[in-house]
């Protein structure tokens, strides 16, 4: 018997939920209905009206016995969901027969479920019900009742408008049945990359709490420990200095005193952190971002310097704060080019009164054109790999979340990210990030010349 799963493993997981299934089928059954009756009491088009009432009438019956079996909100395993949706488009294809076939003007409805399996089942069981689909369709061309029209005779349409019907209908089901398909693949990967996303940030924010936590935990140890080092100076000063308890006592003393110093460090950490290390000009910025690419085959070249035509009054290097979704984006941004590059990465910065401009250039073979605009996509990618032998074919690898994520969280900053190929007859790629200067630097070093700089930051190297 086919079970109903509430969930199941990637590729073979139906994402259609029993509820959607029976609203969809209620709402056939009711336009049916309409349609039958019209054309059979308002029309007065004779034809077999109750085997047709019978055939919706056991659709409705359908629908009734899953809502009282299965919950709602129970989500269909694909093997079941494909049975359903097998089962509409035959209950269609039969209602069709006994009311002109092919020459029915609603024979495009059988179009509809296969759309709706591709948008929420597998690709294989989609193409079982095409096949199933297109097979009732080219039946209905040849086999079928006639039209229902005025007595007497009937309406016969010539065999070639039924081709071209039976062909306008396989090309609508397999554009539609592709579109969902694709809609339906592009919405579940920008799902799966804002859970990604999500999850970076997630674990960025535990980090930050552990602070939080830090501070709290040498708050509250503080006064105990404090009654600990209190309490062993007392016993030492009434112990004998050649007791058997002496040294004991002074190694208690030394480690209560050890923990005091770790809490009002990690206090001082918390409250007053060191300007230095939150606060870092463009190359110091390039530097940590690109140290762990360093001894890399490809060689790491770093530039900062004013534009030609900035302004001598604003050409102060700028000073921002030390984020760490930027270091981490420009960090992938420069892996990528170091993956890419044959010889030699180069990363150069430029800053005017306006605008903060870090521009990374490879040697390698660029960017294909067929995915240039869509690189920053999520699950777009064509990263290789660090490491030739772990590819089984050699084609590039990677899930394509990692220059999503990088892009987002440098946007996140202000900042603008693009893409492009170098000018022929070089090769290679560039990647330029951009940000209005104001939001580089922030409200704490915005407008600062070079003897402005607050004093902690007047000692800053410039790496």
């Amino acid at each position: 018997m086919l079970q109903l799963e509430r969930s199941g493993k990637e590729g073979g997981e139906s994402r259609l939920r029993l509820q959607t299934a029976v609203r969809l089928r209620w709402f056939g059954v009711v336009g049916q209905l309409t349609t039958i009756c019209y054309v059979r009491f308002v029309l007065g088009f004779p034809f077999d009206i109750g085997i047709c009432l019978a055939l919706i009438a056991l659709s409705a019956w359908l629908n009734v016995f899953l809502r009282m079996r299965y919950p709602a909100r129970t989500r269909l395993s694909s093997a079941f969901a494909t049975l359903l949706l097998a089962y509409d488009i035959l209950q269609l294809a039969a209602l069709l027969y006994l009311t002109g076939g092919i020459e029915n003007p609603f024979v495009f409805l059988l179009v509809a479920p296969v759309t709706v399996s591709a948008a929420t089942q597998p690709p294989r069981n989609t193409i079982a019900l095409g096949v199933l689909g297109a097979a009732a369709t080219t039946f209905l061309v040849f086999f079928h009742r006639p039209l229902p029209w005025y007595p007497p005779g009937g309406f016969d349409l010539p065999t070639l408008y039924d081709l071209g019907a039976l062909a306008s209908v396989l090309a609508g089901m397999l554009f539609l049945a592709l579109y969902a398909w694709r809609l339906a693949k592009e919405s579940r990967q920008m799902a799966d990359a804002l859970a990604a996303t999500e999850m970076v940030l997630a674990r960025e924010q535990q980090l930050h709490a552990l602070d939080g936590l830090a501070a709290a935990a040498a708050h509250e140890l503080g006064t105990p420990l404090s009654t600990i080092a209190v309490v062993a100076k007392e016993l030492a000063r009434g112990a004998p200095q050649d007791g058997t308890f002496a040294d004991d006592l002074a190694l208690l003393q030394t480690q209560a005193e050890r923990c005091r110093e770790i809490l009002r460090r990690l206090t001082r950490g918390t409250q007053q952190p060191d300007p230095l290390l939150t606060h870092v000009t463009v190359r110091e910025l390039i530097e940590e971002a690109s140290a762990p690419y360093r001894g890399a085959s490809a060689k790491i070249v770093i530039s900062a310097a004013p534009e030609a035509n900035g302004e001598p009054a604003r050409g102060a290097e700028p000073v921002g704060r030390r984020r760490p979704g930027v270091i981490y984006g420009l960090g992938n941004i420069i892996s990528n080019a170091v993956d890419f590059a044959l010889s030699k990465v180069e990363i150069g910065a430029a800053w005017s009164a306006r605008e903060v401009v870090i521009t990374i250039t490879d040697d390698g073979p660029g960017i294909s054109p067929l995915v240039l605009d869509a690189l920053g996509e999520p699950y777009v990618t064509t990263r290789p790999a660090r490491h030739a032998e772990r590819t089984r074919d050699g084609q590039p690898h990677g899930m394509g979340l990692g220059f999503f994520i990088a892009k987002t969280l440098l946007e996140r900053s202000g900042a603008t990210v693009s893409l492009e190929n170098r000018p022929a007859p070089a090769t290679g790629a560039i990647a330029r990030v951009s940000w209005p200067r104001a939001a580089f630097e922030g409200p704490e070093t915005a407008g600062y010349g070079p003897a402005e700089r607050p004093a902690e930051l007047a000692g800053a190297g410039r790496g």
